[in-house]
């Protein structure tokens, strides 16, 4: 199938070369390399996981030690994801390809599949993010619908009352289904943008998910000791804690009302050139302090990640400073809310789906 066409606006080209070039400009003018605080991280926060994994397995026979361990597991993890994993796809940690790759591979050891994962961020998310059919992240479940313009069918339209027992299970549905589904099953989203997986990356999904869940749960169980029942319930706390944190961090910057959905049309189409579609369809936070900018990796400052993914997010400050400014000059649709807001909004975009909103304002 054709991928989907950006609009041609040469004005527009013109507008985000004249952006890219004031950010280059001020990202050069930042003295330092601020990467080196990421290397750093890129050492310290895979040992705070392994550790608390070390710290579980030493306290085996306590288990509120056992426990607290595996959630703090599942909060590093999510950490991890945001400062390490999420730049290594876009190769910004170091300057070598190969070192950013061992870095993503750490996912492989922690749930995930590193190598699908960076399929659908690269090649699908960012390449067109909130189209319906390419954007892997707002790819239909059947419980939830996020796209506006489909209209709700059967538990969807209810599903404004019910998404809080949804989405605690997010890391499991990625774990046991979302992956698995994503190299096995040809209907896929994925498969438009990345078409035939390598028999070698399948066997890597399936071994690594092997070693994963036996150092989770059978370590614990055959050499230390430990319960079944808490085995199971430690490593089922560790993802719901991860699952909760995860989705606080993802879901204020795309899938709300107030940023759109675009249509493709007859021709494949899209009714936006890339820099105003990057801005249509994200958004950014208001919060910025020293906790979400050096724990929580930036995630505050999306519009500069979709528009200047090459720059790790230690400049996203500077970098959003320009884009806001020139955004203001130029009538373009940059938007910034508070979390608790966008959280909110959120939730209205599930409510006003499951009831039909756009339907009724079309009709």
């Amino acid at each position: 199938m054709e991928k989907p066409i950006y609009l041609k606006d040469s004005e527009d080209a013109k507008l985000f070369s004249e952006l890219r070039t004031r950010v280059n400009k001020r990202v050069e003018s930042i003295p330092g390399n601020r990467d080196l605080y990421i290397q750093f991280k890129a050492i310290i926060l895979p040992l705070v996981y392994f550790g608390l994994y070390a710290l579980a397995l030493l306290n085996a026979e306590r288990p509120w030690v056992y426990i607290l361990s595996f959630v703090l597991m599942g909060i590093s993890l999510v950490l991890i994801y945001l400062n390490l994993i999420h730049e290594a796809a876009h190769n910004n940690i170091f300057k070598s390809k190969k070192l950013n790759s061992a870095v993503l591979q750490i996912f492989d050891f922690v749930g995930a599949n590193s190598y699908i994962w960076k399929k659908r961020h690269i090649s699908s998310h960012h390449a067109y993010p909130n189209v319906d059919g390419w954007d892997t992240d707002i790819e239909q479940s059947g419980l939830l619908l996020i796209v506006p313009w489909i209209k709700a069918k059967g538990i969807q339209k209810y599903q404004h009352r019910f998404f809080f027992l949804v989405y605690p299970l997010y890391l499991f549905n990625w774990m046991f289904i979302r992956d698995f589904r994503d190299f096995f099953d040809n209907e896929r989203v994925i498969l438009k943008t990345q078409g035939s997986i390598p028999v070698k990356e399948k066997v890597k999904m399936i071994a690594c998910k092997l070693f994963y869940f036996f150092y989770q749960i059978a370590v614990p169980v055959l050499f230390f000791k430990v319960s079944i029942g808490l085995a199971l319930g430690a490593w089922f706390l560790q993802v719901i804690a991860a699952s909760i944190f995860a989705l606080f961090v993802l879901l204020p910057l795309h899938p709300l009302p107030d940023n759109a959905f675009p249509k493709l049309d007859e021709k494949n189409g899209l009714p936006f050139s890339w820099l105003r579609h990057q801005l249509e369809v994200t958004n950014d936070l208001s919060n910025n302090n020293w906790f979400i900018r050096n724990v929580l990796g930036n995630f505050n400052f999306h519009v500069a990640h979709h528009l200047f993914p090459n720059y790790s997010y230690m400049y996203y400050n500077e970098i959003t400073e320009e884009i806001e400014a020139f955004s203001k000059q130029h009538g373009l649709a940059y938007k910034r809310f508070p979390i608790t807001t966008a959280l909110g909004k959120h939730v209205d975009l599930l409510k006003q789906n499951a009831n039909n909103a756009y339907y009724i304002l079309e009709e």
